[in-house]
């Protein structure tokens, strides 16, 4: 029995967990003004991340700038009598520059009425304001970064009320209530984070970061107003003045909306606090900013849009190592193969070795002679052992040049001449054993008179 209680109980527990957790879900998309039937067909969900690096790094260059935007003309509150306007402004503490090469540079955003933005580049050029309808019109003009992320200082904003023949109520904000400017989104995007952007005046801020509020907590006294944002139906407050970057838009036309709400989430009625955009999103964009987005440009080769005197480093440096990498491959290897030749040692020693032998025997018969004639009766001994090789012939070849010797030295030569043909190898052997062989020679008298007369004859 005390069992199946204590089952009773755990199961009880469990099933009374998971409820708990399905109300905490359907809180979540309260939250963010999702009911359940719109949150199953959304297909897309939006959620925040952070600034594209390359935007990150070039932010740095400007945090030193603190511009102040003057609208030197029309003047505020002016009655003009004509539908064309001509506006000038003037910017200080902020270089306002269009790189020539990107196309994007620091800027003013000039918003005519709840109109989308027109970007302002060159301040010696006025701005023309032509076919303008009859009544009140309001120009508000802000610094603005590249990518278009508003200079949130104080005096980066500027508004002026004009009429165009007389005053109406339209377009005519209430200054002593807080006024919301959209900025961005706008226009045609081609990568994703989107930025979002927008500017509060006559409003209490806080410097605290940017964070999302729930919708429970708009009874806290501390919120004093909120920002709701809704994209394609989904929305979200915000309760910090800074700009955010959202991912989730689908592929196409997109609407933002953004509504002025005070502490209880009620919309505050002024003009301009309630605006919406449709901006049209096309993944792999070719411009600046979506390179920048997608981390297809550095923040150094994009340099020139925070700095009109930039030098961007040295590009082509990856040029010169890719040639040098192949060419020393390519001489190292032909020359190692065909070095090897010691086949050719091993046959210029062997006749060396094999003929001092037989040179031996020759020297010692051959030293009977002056020694100033040891050196041609060698040389022709030499070719007659290549023809015969037997011992018995050798006293007949000694016989017959020693005559010749004596009597007619040029003769000698020429036949050294005629017999020097053999290979030049073999002469330089024997005149080395011919000093050894010197102490053997003792037959001195045997080629005596006898062959001393057939000479003189």
């Amino acid at each position: 029995m005390v069992k199946r209680l204590f089952f009773f109980l755990i199961t009880t527990i469990l099933v009374w967990g998971l409820v708990a957790c399905g109300s905490d879900r359907i809180k979540t998309s309260k939250r963010f003004g999702i009911d359940a039937s719109s949150q199953t067909n959304q297909v897309n969900q939006l959620s925040e991340v952070g600034p594209p690096l390359a935007i990150q790094e070039l932010s740095q260059s400007l945090e030193a700038y603190q511009p102040q935007v003057i609208i030197v003309r029309p003047g505020d509150d002016m009655v003009l009598e004509d539908t064309t306007v001509s506006v000038k402004f003037q910017v200080q503490d902020l270089p306002i520059f269009q790189d020539p090469d990107l196309g994007i540079g620091p800027h003013l955003n000039v918003i005519l009425d709840n109109q989308p933005y027109q970007a302002i580049y060159d301040l010696d050029q006025l701005l023309i304001l032509e076919d303008l309808s009859p009544g009140t019109h309001t120009l508000r003009a802000f610094a603005s970064r590249p990518w278009d992320e508003s200079f949130k200082n104080q005096g980066a904003y500027a508004q002026t009320t004009f009429h165009i023949f007389t005053k109406t109520d339209d377009n005519n904000p209430d200054p002593a209530l807080p006024l919301l400017t959209y900025n961005v989104p706008k226009g045609d995007y081609g990568a994703e984070p989107i930025l979002l952007d927008f500017y509060l005046t006559n409003t209490p801020l806080s410097n605290t970061p940017l964070q999302l509020v729930a919708q429970d907590n708009l009874d806290d006294d501390s919120v004093d107003w909120q920002i709701r944002v809704t994209v394609n139906g989904q929305s979200f407050l915000l309760d910090r003045w800074e700009s955010i970057y959202l991912t989730g838009f689908k592929e196409g036309k997109n609407w933002v909306e953004l509504e002025f709400l005070d502490g209880q989430g009620n919309p505050v009625k002024n003009v301009f606090n309630n605006t919406v955009q449709v901006i049209n999103y096309q993944p792999n964009g070719e411009d600046t900013l979506s390179h920048l987005v997608l981390g297809q440009l550095s923040a150094e080769q994009a340099g020139g849009i925070v700095d009109p005197n930039y030098q961007p480093p040295a590009t082509p440096i990856p040029v010169p190592e890719e040639t040098p990498a192949p060419s020393p491959s390519l001489t190292t290897s032909p020359t190692v193969e065909p070095t090897p030749i010691p086949s050719v040692v091993p046959i210029v020693e062997e006749p060396l070795t094999s003929e001092p032998t037989s040179l031996e025997q020759e020297t010692t018969e051959e030293d009977t002679t002056p020694p100033g004639e040891l050196a041609p009766t060698e040389t022709e001994q030499i070719p007659e052992l290549e023809e015969s090789v037997t011992p018995s012939e050798l006293p007949i070849t000694l016989e017959e040049p020693t005559p010749e010797v004596e009597s007619n030295l040029p003769e000698v030569e020429t036949t050294l001449e005629a017999e020097e043909l053999v290979p030049a190898s073999e002469t330089p052997a024997p005149v080395e054993e011919a000093t050894t062989g010197a102490e053997s020679v003792t037959p001195l008298p045997e080629p005596s008179p006898n062959d001393i007369k057939l000479t003189k004859q």
